[in-house]
C-alpha cells in the first residue's frame, strides 16, 4: 500500500511570486552546482503527496540520483550571518540545539537578496503545516488520546515558547537591522521549528566522534523534496565536499524515489512530520507501555500494606539500576521488544519471591545475571506465568487510555465510504491508533 506522506507543498514565504517554482529551483541548482541525474525529475505528478522526486528512467542500486555541494546547504555556518551566530554561540545554546539554524532561517527568509530564495519557493506554505502542534487542543486530545502524541506536543509548545522569549526574540531585538519586525513572531518561529523538525538533516558523527555533541541540523536542498517510506529506495550519503543521494533498490521508470527519515514509529512520524504510514505499511511501528503503568498493574496485585511497601522497594531498586523512570516507556515493536533489557529486568524484579528479591538486591553480580535474559515477541509465551500475567495486566491498562476500542477502529477502516469521508487528520489519527492497538492486542494473545 502506498504511504500517505507529506501534505501538498505550495509556495513558501520566500518565493511565493515565482510562476514556476520548480523551474526556478532547477535553474538555481545549476547555478550552485547541485547536479540532478537526468534519470530523475522533481514533480507533483506520480508522487504520494505534493512535490516529490520521480524516476524518468529505470534506476539501479548504487546509481547517483543527485549530489549537493556543501556550499549549497543552508545552515548556521553557510548563512549570511554565520559569523555573528558563531560569535554569539554561547548565548544561543538551548535544549533543542536548533536556535542558530532557526535564526539563520528567520534572517534569510526576509533578506531580499538571499541566495536561497528559489529554494524557499518549494517549501510548504508555513500556515498549512499538518503537525499536531498546529491542531486545536481539543481535536488533538480527542483524536490522539492514548497515543503519546498530545503529551509530546505539550512539551514541544512549552519549550518553543520558552526558547523564543528567552533567547530568540532578545537576539533579534539586539540586531534590528538583520531581522525585520515581520519575522519577530512566536507564530512564525513555531512554524519554522516544525519545518526544521520535518525537513532538516543531521549529519551523523563518525565512529571515533561518538563522545562529541551531535552535529547541528542543516537544510539540504533537493534531499528534503523526497518523501518517506519505511521500505525506502534511496539513502543520503555524506562526504567531505558533497552530500549524495544514492539508490538502494531498483527503481522502475515512473516510480517515486523515497528516502527514509530513520526507523520511526507512526507516533513519531505524525509528531515530527505530520503524517503516518497506513497500516500495515510501517514495519518500524511501535506501541508504548508506560513504565508507571507496569507499576500500577503490579500494585493492583498486592495484598496489604506490607506487599505495597515491598513493591515500592522493588521499584526504587529498578530506578537505581536505571531500568525504569517516571516518564519512561517500554517500547514494543511488531517483532521485537525494543527495550527488552529494561522490560525483562522489570518483570523479573517485580515478580520474584520476596526472599529472592532480598538476595538479588544484595547481590553484587546482578549485572551478569541480568544480561542472560532477552525478550523477543516470539519468546513471550515462554515467559514465566507471573511475568505474562503482569505484562497482560499492563497491556489492558494501556488499552484503557484510548478513547475507542480496536473493533471501532476496524469498522471504520473496513468501510471505505465512511473512511473516505473522514478528514485528513481523522484518517492519520485512525491509522496511528489502529497500528498501536494491533501491536498491543498481539501482546494480549501471546500472554494469554
Amino acid at each position: 500500500m502506498a504511504t500517505q506522506a507529506k501534505r501538498p507543498r505550495v509556495a513558501g514565504p520566500g518565493g511565493g511570486g515565482d510562476a514556476d517554482p520548480v523551474a526556478g529551483f532547477l535553474s538555481w541548482c545549476r547555478r550552485v552546482g547541485l547536479e540532478l541525474s537526468p534519470k530523475v525529475a522533481v514533480s507533483r505528478h506520480g508522487t504520494v503527496a505534493g512535490y516529490g522526486m520521480v524516476a524518468r528512467e529505470s534506476v539501479q542500486p548504487g546509481e547517483l540520483l543527485f549530489e549537493v555541494p556543501r556550499a549549497a546547504l543552508l545552515s548556521q555556518h553557510t548563512c549570511s550571518i554565520g559569523g555573528l551566530l558563531e560569535r554569539e554561540r554561547g548565548a544561543l545554546q538551548s535544549q533543542s540545539g536548533w536556535v542558530p539554524l532557526l535564526l539563520a532561517l528567520l534572517h534569510e527568509l526576509q533578506a531580499p537578496a538571499s541566495p536561497w530564495r528559489p529554494y524557499f519557493a518549494l517549501w510548504p506554505e508555513l500556515g498549512r503545516l499538518e503537525h499536531p502542534m498546529f491542531w486545536p487542543e481539543e481535536e488533538r486530545r480527542r483524536l490522539l488520546q492514548g497515543t503519546g502524541v498530545p503529551e509530546a506536543v505539550e512539551k514541544d509548545l512549552a519549550n518553543i515558547r520558552s526558547e523564543y522569549y528567552s533567547i530568540v526574540l532578545p537576539f533579534m531585538e539586539a540586531h534590528p537591522g538583520l531581522f525585520s519586525p515581520r519575522v519577530r513572531s512566536l507564530e512564525l518561529y513555531q512554524q519554522l521549528v516544525a519545518l526544521v523538525m520535518a525537513y532538516s538533516f543531521q549529519e551523523p558523527l563518525e565512529e571515533e566522534e561518538d563522545e562529541k555533541e551531535p552535529n547541528s541540523p542543516l537544510m539540504v536542498p533537493a534531499a528534503d523534496i523526497l518523501n518517506h517510506l519505511a521500505n525506502h529506495n534511496a539513502n543520503l550519503e555524506y562526504s567531505a565536499n558533497y552530500l549524495r543521494m544514492v539508490a538502494t533498490q531498483p527503481i522502475p521508470k515512473g516510480h517515486e524515489i523515497f528516502n527514509t527519515y530513520g526507523q520511526m514509529a507512526n507516533w513519531q512520524l505524525i509528531h515530527m512530520y505530520g503524517f503516518v504510514e497506513p497500516y500495515p505499511g510501517n514495519t518500524d511501528d511501535t506501541a508504548d507501555i508506560q513504565m508507571v503503568t507496569v507499576r500500577e498493574a503490579a500494585l493492583q496485585g498486592t495484598k496489604g500494606e506490607a506487599e505495597r511497601l515491598l513493591l515500592y522497594e522493588r521499584w526504587d531498586l529498578l530506578c537505581k539500576l536505571e531500568m525504569v523512570g517516571e516518564e519512561g516507556a517500554f517500547v514494543i515493536g511488531r517483532e521485537e521488544v525494543l527495550t527488552e533489557e529494561e522490560l525483562t529486568t522489570t518483570l523479573k524484579v517485580l515478580c520474584m519471591p520476596a526472599e529472592e528479591f532480598r538476595a538479588f538486591k544484595d547481590q553484587d553480580g546482578w549485572r551478569d545475571e541480568r544480561a542472560e535474559h532477552s525478550l523477543r515477541i516470539t519468546s513471550i509465551p515462554k515467559l514465566r506465568a507471573s511475568w505474562r500475567r503482569l505484562l497482560r495486566d499492563s497491556v489492558l491498562l494501556t488499552l484503557q487510555t484510548y478513547a475507542t476500542d480496536l473493533k471501532t477502529e476496524q469498522d471504520l477502516l473496513s468501510n471505505k465510504e465512511v473512511y473516505a469521508r473522514l478528514s485528513w487528520r481523522e484518517q492519520q489519527a485512525l491509522q496511528l491508533r489502529y497500528g498501536q492497538k494491533m501491536i498491543l492486542h498481539q501482546l494480549l494473545e501471546l500472554t494469554s
